[in-house]
């Protein structure tokens, strides 16, 4: 959708990923998403409703298609996936597509969910206008996306290498979204009751190499358009490495790896929703709520 930056190469990193599926399964690599369609299984619990179609928006791969049909709230679950190779199979249809260019008819889903998707698409805002807009009215929307916290010990310790030893910085790892902009986005996209909250997670590993070894496994490496396309100097790094174990260790040796997620939600607009009160409406003075004097506009304490 018009004009938006393109920050990524969404067909690199649709390679990328079936190049991982494809490799030997890593063990525990999938840790991450198997968790966050474990806690948005959760989240809809506190939804009291049945949803007849839902939809997985993009999800790498099929663990959040998966939690719908197990969930016992869905009829019918269509998963959208990346690729074919990601597509997986259970009790849910699959159509490989893309959220930013949703190939469904206005008003169709009761329920859409995204989990580790979003915050790899270059037009954000348009791909949640696209995605409210395929709910019907009071559909719920429910996505997670990496926050602007994840990996940060990772970016750090690869600046630093890269100055030390090259002289200059290059973009490795991508930016990802801010908790304080997600409201805004969703009111911007349309959606009523947004709401948004992130969950910031420590995940630990043997040293640097195993870490990369799993964003390798999962197809989570780098695919910015302005990436630089010489491979990383084997001395660089080292040195990262090096740095990453000195600032980023605990006393047993193994470092850390901050994971932030930020969950959204938001409902397609209906009459039937709760509507904020107009000003001056109110029945009762907040002053005497808190038990203080109230004070004209602009009178100092």
């Amino acid at each position: 959708m018009g004009g938006a930056p393109t920050l990524f190469d969404r067909s690199l990193a649709r390679r990328r990923l079936d190049r991982a599926l494809a490799a030997p399964a890593s063990p525990g690599s999938d840790f991450l998403l198997a968790r966050v369609a474990e806690d948005m299984a959760d989240r809809l619990t506190a939804v009291l409703r049945r949803f007849p179609l839902a939809l997985d928006a993009g999800t790498p791969g099929p663990q959040a298609a998966a939690a719908l049909v197990a969930s016992g709230q869905v009829d019918r679950v269509i998963r959208l996936a990346p690729t074919t190779a990601a597509a997986g199979t259970g009790g849910f249809s699959a159509v490989v597509g893309d959220e930013e260019r949703l190939p469904l008819a206005d008003g169709v889903l009761d329920l859409v969910v995204s989990l580790l998707s979003l915050q790899g698409v270059n037009d954000l805002p348009g791909a949640l206008v696209q995605l409210r807009r395929a709910l019907r009215p009071d559909g719920l929307f429910l996505g997670c996306l990496l926050g602007g916290a994840s990996l940060t010990e990772l970016r750090q310790s690869l600046a630093a290498a890269e100055a030390e030893v090259e002289g200059g910085v290059s973009p490795r790892v991508a930016p990802f979204a801010d908790v304080r902009d997600m409201g805004a986005l969703l009111q911007r996209a349309g959606f009523a009751l947004p709401v948004t909250d992130s969950d910031t997670l420590t995940v630990r590993y043997a040293d640097p190499l195993a870490l990369m070894r799993d964003l390798r496994a999962t197809g989570a490496t780098n695919v910015l358009v302005e990436r630089r396309r010489t491979p990383l100097r084997r001395e660089t790094l080292m040195r990262a490495f090096a740095i990453y174990a000195e600032r980023f260790a605990d006393p047993d040796g193994r470092v850390r790896a901050t994971v932030e997620l930020v969950w959204l939600s938001g409902w397609s607009p209906h009459e039937s929703q709760q509507k904020p009160l107009r000003p001056g409406s109110a029945k009762a003075r907040l002053a005497d709520a808190l038990g203080v004097p109230e004070r004209p506009t602009g009178e100092k304490p």
